[in-house]
């Protein structure tokens, strides 16, 4: 049994108890190819998606866990990264949901759900439908009840070993279905998770080199608002971009505000000439930044 498989079955048991004008910017459509996502296209109400997670370099786990808090701001629902949970520094928003939690109403208790964050995970893949995007990023939700997309993958790992060995490793095949919440929200469930026979991540050896040897990390995608910007979303307002200002304001006319921190990150991007690779650092917008309605869960 690897290393791999080793951390990732003991992190799985763990889980399963429930807590109490630049030159360099990187274009959107470069940035959107980060993101792995299981949406159906516009009309399909069925489909499938096949993809390979990239094994760790230290033998980690290659589910990262992040909590997030998912906020409707400006109409839109929006996945916030929690400073509190992920680095035990401040975090508005959870500080409105342990005051609400505390004063006993069972009304308030609904209202504080909206500012609790949630664990997901974060996992480094390549899309086999198109392996020319190079690396992406797949985040998924945490499913305290046991039937989400970690809980349809561990059952192929504990049976054929680790999916994520890059010579006799295996592709993921997501069944996609279109379902409707009690809301009357559709959104796209992945209703299983099949296995394919053991190949190589890639059968071109340098491809497979530069995808198992990338640096990126979710840290270069996933943006990171300020403690600003969680504040104001606390006290009720909604932040939107300027591009005059460069950053997040709310408010109108003299009463603007500004939000610093937050606004921007940097990637690590990979051009092939030849058979030289070429990394270079780039500065991104916030990747939140004019990106489309979360539409993968069940609001």
């Amino acid at each position: 049994m690897s290393n791999i498989l080793d951390a990732v079955l003991q992190q799985y048991a763990s889980n399963k108890i429930e807590p109490k004008s630049n030159s360099n910017k990187m274009s959107q459509d470069e940035r959107l190819k980060k993101y792995f996502t299981t949406i159906l296209q516009k009309g399909d109400r069925e489909g499938q998606k096949r993809v390979r997670i990239l094994p760790t370099t230290d033998g980690t786990s290659p589910f990262k866990e992040v909590w997030f808090h998912e906020c409707q701001v400006g109409g839109r629902w929006m996945k916030i990264y929690d400073p509190g949970k992920n680095e035990g520094k401040r975090s508005p928003l959870n500080e409105v949901n342990e005051a609400l939690m505390m004063t006993g109403s069972e009304q308030d208790k609904v209202l504080a759900r909206q500012y609790k964050s949630r664990k997901f995970y974060i996992v480094k893949v390549i899309d086999q439908d198109k392996p020319e995007d190079g690396v992406k990023f797949w985040r998924f939700k945490h499913n305290y009840k046991g039937d989400g997309i970690l809980d349809k993958i561990i059952p192929i790992w504990k049976n054929k070993g680790d999916v994520t060995d890059p010579t006799v490793g295996r592709d993921l095949i997501l069944s996609l279905s279109l379902v409707k919440a009690p809301n009357g929200k559709e959104y796209t469930n992945v209703a299983s998770i099949m296995y394919d026979d053991p190949t190589p991540i890639s059968t071109d050896a340098a491809q497979q080199s530069e995808w198992t040897d990338n640096v990126m990390t979710w840290e270069d995608v996933y943006a990171k608002k300020g403690e600003e910007y969680l504040e104001a979303i606390a006290q009720g307002h909604e932040p939107r971009w300027s591009s005059d200002a460069g950053k997040y304001v709310y408010g109108d006319g003299e009463n603007t505000v500004e939000i610093s921190g937050g606004t921007s990150t940097t990637t690590k991007v990979e051009t092939v000439s030849g058979n030289t690779v070429t990394q270079t650092e780039v500065k991104i917008e916030d990747t939140q930044v004019n990106a489309k309605t979360d539409e993968d869960l069940p609001f």
